[in-house]
């Protein structure tokens, strides 16, 4: 969904979402309070964190939905998403450097509309340069961690064709190194600087970039198949799941009314990592969508109440 008013009840102004998290003996109270038309807020064992990316980092979780399809066919920003919700999972002060990013990124943006003087935009171009530079390197890591997983668990979905992962950056060569990384930022905007003047946006950074799946040798967006874009995008959860697991975590699966969508040849791959997984949460629109086989506590959930089946 676009926005999180659907998630309040009609007539009311704010809904809360509270989770408890039992891990390592540790136990950690979350809370997310979603406001309609105001910010949301979010607490962690009652303590205010400064953003909701911070959440992501509590828990390892991989959610299959059929909003996954727009990670192949949707906009460069769905992907850059998916890498840094993942690198947040992964490592969880990543969260900080993107919120600082974003934040140098929204000043920057501000002073060239206002096309304010080159001494004002160099301190919030050193900061871009510096927080965007980490979070490349970041996005590097993780691409060539997931890809061989990537690689695998496509061809056990599809063999007809390999599938590749890349990167698509603003700058040159982007390294998994954060300084090489800054450096080239810097140069790069002082390659564009009259035309970020004159269009008033910031042109270089990892706002602008994006993750780049391939089948052989041509683009999966506008070549690949129904079927093929499916595969890859699960392809994309898997290999997420796999990290995980390769790391020793165990993390929870959430499969959101996907079942519908996928035919049985993916629907039976599915269903062995559910299987597999330590804990599981399916959600279906129509109670004939889960698979028999599924087993396990099962829940109603109708005009906002939980009733245990």
């Amino acid at each position: 969904i676009s926005s999180d008013q659907p998630l309040i009840k009609l007539g009311s102004e704010r809904a809360y979402i509270r989770a408890k998290i039992e891990s390592d003996e540790r136990t950690t109270l979350v809370e997310l309070e979603i406001n309609n038309g105001k910010a949301n807020r979010a607490k962690v064992n009652q303590n205010p964190v400064r953003s909701q990316k911070e959440l992501l980092g509590l828990v390892k979780s991989v959610c299959f939905s059929p909003e996954d399809l727009d990670l192949v066919r949707g906009d460069p920003s769905e992907r850059r998403s998916f890498l840094d919700q993942l690198l947040i999972q992964q490592s969880p002060r990543l969260a900080g450097v993107i919120s600082d990013y974003e934040r140098a990124l929204k000043q920057r943006n501000s002073l060239l509309k206002s096309r304010a003087p080159e001494s004002s935009l160099r301190s919030w171009s050193d900061h871009l340069a510096t927080f965007g530079g980490e979070l490349i390197a970041g996005r590097i890591k993780l691409i060539n961690q997931i890809e061989p997983l990537f690689q695998k668990a496509y061809k056990n979905l599809s063999a007809k064709k390999p599938a590749k992962l890349g990167y698509k950056s603003s700058i040159p060569a982007p390294s998994a190194e954060k300084e090489v990384n800054r450096e080239l930022i810097l140069k790069a905007i002082d390659e564009v600087k009259t035309q970020e003047i004159e269009r008033g946006i910031s042109l270089v950074g990892p706002h602008r970039d994006d993750l780049l799946l391939n089948l052989g040798d041509h683009p999966v967006k506008g070549y690949a198949s129904h079927g093929e874009s499916w595969s890859i995008a699960l392809a994309l959860r898997l290999a997420s799941y796999q990290l995980f697991i390769n790391e020793g975590a165990k993390p929870i699966l959430i499969l959101d009314d996907v079942f519908s969508e996928l035919d049985e040849g993916r629907r039976e791959k599915l269903l062995e990592i559910a299987d597999s997984a330590e804990q599981t949460f399916i959600t279906v629109a129509v109670e004939n969508d889960l698979p028999k086989a599924i087993q396990g506590a099962k829940f109603n959930v109708e005009l906002g109440k939980v009733i245990t089946l």
